[in-house]
């Protein structure tokens, strides 16, 4: 059984070139669980490769709203969807906070590559995690759209969420998770939101290497700090800090179907 879930991190990523066995060595003696996430082809390839030399790490696959120029093609992904350490569809969404140039292309190519990339996951089954950054509106209006279509196929989390209690409202309605990270250890701004959640929808996250938590602040971020976001999340619900760390494992497991 996991002690811990970082359900978000970014483990291929060369800031852990120089110590990444060793670290998921930790993660293993930690018992902390991680899935490490793909935002283009090439780093989709690279995760699940490494999920599947680890018991304790799970992948997901797909395009970051602005960290590739590519179109997605499901058929690429084929291979690598049907990989039982790929748990997830993403990171994929809307990131209207980096854009430059021609706000309208690139605008509508984030949101083909969105919408291609929940019509990916739902034909597999496969939650989503998804990527808002001034985008909730957009996000949300497309989810709203898709949910018709799917139905109950169509899950999933919204990662880092960054939102108000009423932004929380709409996604909880579409019945997706909010996962949150290292920010609630130094700012009290999402403190409503995540007393408002309930407990079996939320998730904890490090998004490692960026966002250390206190008491790593201005670091390299780890999985191995997922611990503080999750003693944090339990002083701001002021619950059991066991209870609420044995939900948050366990709301991990059944979103992204871990074993």
């Amino acid at each position: 059984m996991y002690e811990y879930i970082d359900i978000h991190a970014h483990l291929g990523m060369k800031d852990f070139d120089e110590d990444r066995e060793d670290l998921i060595k930790k993660l293993q003696v930690e018992k902390i669980c991680v899935i490490t996430v793909g935002v283009d082809k090439q780093s989709s390839f690279e995760t699940v490769a490494l999920a599947n030399k680890y018991e304790n790490i799970f992948a997901t696959i797909g395009f970051h709203p602005t960290d590739t120029k590519e179109n997605f093609v499901g058929s690429d992904f084929l291979e690598l969807v049907k990989n039982p350490k790929v748990v997830s569809i993403g990171e994929c969404g809307l990131d209207f906070f980096r854009l430059e140039g021609d706000f309208t292309s690139e605008s509508k190519k984030q949101i083909d590559n969105f919408s291609k990339q929940i019509d990916f996951a739902a034909q597999f089954n496969k939650p989503l995690m998804i990527h808002c950054r001034n985008a909730h509106k957009e996000v949300l209006d497309i989810l709203v759209s898709k949910k018709k279509e799917f139905g109950d196929s169509l899950q999933g989390n919204i990662h880092f969420f960054s939102g108000d209690v009423e932004t929380a409202k709409q996604y909880l309605s579409l019945d997706f998770s909010l996962s949150f990270g290292g920010v609630l250890t130094f700012t009290s701004d999402y403190d409503d939101v995540v007393k408002f959640v309930p407990i079996k929808k939320i998730m904890s996250e490090t998004d490692a290497p960026f966002v250390a938590p206190v008491p790593y602040r201005r670091q390299r971020n780890s999985s191995l700090y997922v611990k503080e976001v999750v003693k944090r999340i339990a002083e701001i619900r002021g619950g059991d800090y066991i209870q609420i760390k044995e939900n948050l494992v366990q709301n991990a497991i059944k979103a992204f179907s871990l074993s």
